[in-house]
């Protein structure tokens, strides 16, 4: 079905990111391909979809990247959309409309397919999803979350024969998580082959069958599914990768209380044209204590942090630090976001420009900072050149680098592996002496690992 023969690949010669990758994918076969962030997971699955070398620039490349005996870069890439579907990492990268129904036909309708095959073609991909409540909605309200799952929808509506996905669960919820698993579970009965890169293992232990390990640019080793699901702690953890069983709650860090900062939230609700999006929330936070946010989504966790961050203003309630009420303008001073899609707050031409981008940093620290998230490396580089693990550390490190009070983590592990999200566990723990630390999370591993209080959110 797929075969790739004799990959070497980099951006120019002085930085080959893949080196002598040799794989055959078989039809019907599902291949999970996992290591730690910038092993070059997600290179692999874009010469497998044809953006390498189709839509890539300056480039070294030799080898054969070959589907059902044809070669990729022999073909155009509406001939190769045809048989491999891509969800992206960033989903929001691969939209083309406003509205969510537009978006999910939006390929059929480009291959030309009748108008009634199309509508039959949208009501079967809605009722085997079970994403109701993304129809009829505009694509720039929605959460993350969401997000992904409106993605997957316009990929499963076409119906290729092989599904390529990058991190398809990085911003999902439990019960997204498990509709995923279901579906992935169906296609591949229906024939399908599926290519996952994933950092979030445990729920594909019935669905894969072989297990491709990568490390600096090689393939290190190949599992069958058994034998790597049956790994023990110690070689999991020294390959790099998170759990591979279903975590429950069990909070493990106990908070100290270095001081009397406190933050307050009573009755908190917020309005967004007319549409209550959470309403009547009440916690505190002390320094020192990290509190971590569930809730499915689209429930309003996102909103909640925008808002205590003084980025919306509330509809009702209010905020207090230190028994002095906050208006939303003069929360700003006091909060730091580090947002769930971080490409939205990189902004300089090099990784060390942005971490001092405010002109207050010093070289030391940003050193240190740097060093701690194994992005040293990388200093020169621009932001947008580091692989999605990566820019999530960077954005983490420019709020280390704020100062400011209350640090707000919108789901700090997506696509992180098991060494960074320890050390982004580690480095919040240390954070929490000095800041207040709220964490919105669907990460039960890293949730387990760093936080001493839960707020869970329900839908409105």
């Amino acid at each position: 079905m797929i075969e790739l023969k004799n990959i070497i690949f980099g951006y120019n010669k002085d930085n080959i990111i893949l080196k002598n990758i040799n794989l055959n994918i078989l039809k019907n076969e599902c291949i999970l391909l996992c290591g730690k962030s910038g092993s070059g997971k997600t290179t692999l699955t874009k010469l497998i979809n044809g953006i390498i070398p189709h839509l890539t620039e300056n480039f070294y490349f030799n080898g054969k990247v070959l589907c059902n005996d044809f070669d990729i870069k022999n073909h155009k890439m509406y001939e190769i959309s045809r048989i491999i579907g891509s969800v992206f990492q960033n989903p929001k990268s691969q939209f083309f409309n406003i509205d969510s129904n537009s978006e999910i036909v939006f390929g059929l309708e480009n291959n030309g397919i009748p108008q009634k095959n199309i509508e039959l073609r949208l009501k079967e991909t809605i009722n085997s999803l079970k994403i109701e409540k993304l129809l009829n909605r505009n694509i720039f309200k929605m959460s993350g979350g969401e997000k992904q799952s409106l993605a997957f929808a316009s990929v499963f509506a076409m119906n290729p024969e092989v599904f390529v996905l990058d991190e398809p669960t990085a911003n999902l919820d439990e019960e997204s998580i498990s509709v995923l698993k279901n579906i992935l579970k169906k296609i591949k009965s229906e024939g399908k082959t599926i290519i996952i890169a994933e950092h979030r293992l445990f729920y594909l232990k019935d669905i894969v069958d072989r297990v491709v390990l990568m490390k600096d640019g090689y393939i290190s080793k190949i599992f069958n599914s058994k034998d790597f699901f049956s790994l023990n702690f110690e070689n999991r953890v020294d390959m790099g990768l998170r759990s591979i069983n279903k975590e429950t709650i069990n909070l493990k860090n106990t908070p100290n209380v270095y001081s009397k900062n406190i933050l307050k939230v009573n009755n908190l609700s917020c309005k967004i044209k007319n549409k209550i999006i959470f309403n009547n929330i009440s916690f505190e936070v002390k320094q020192g204590e990290i509190l971590g946010v569930l809730g499915k989504n689209g429930s309003g966790k996102s909103t909640l942090m925008r808002c205590i961050t003084g980025l919306i203003k509330e509809y009702e309630g209010y905020i207090k630090f230190n028994d002095i009420k906050l208006n939303h303008k003069k929360r700003i001073d006091y909060c730091y976001m580090i947002m769930q899609d971080v490409n939205h707050q990189l902004f300089s031409e090099s990784v060390w420009n942005e971490c001092n981008i405010d002109g207050h940093s010093n070289d030391l620290d940003i050193e240190n900072v740097l060093n701690n998230f194994n992005l040293i490396d990388f200093k020169d580089s621009h932001p947008m050149s580091l692989s999605g693990g990566q820019k999530q550390r960077l954005a983490i490190a420019t709020g280390i680098l704020s100062n400011k009070k209350i640090l707000i983590f919108d789901e700090p592990t997506s696509g992180l592996d098991y060494d960074n999200m320890i050390k982004v566990s580690s480095m919040i723990k240390k954070l929490s002496k000095n800041h207040i630390i709220i964490v919105i999370t669907h990460d039960i591993e890293f949730l387990n690992n760093t936080c001493s209080k839960i707020l869970q959110m329900n839908n409105f």
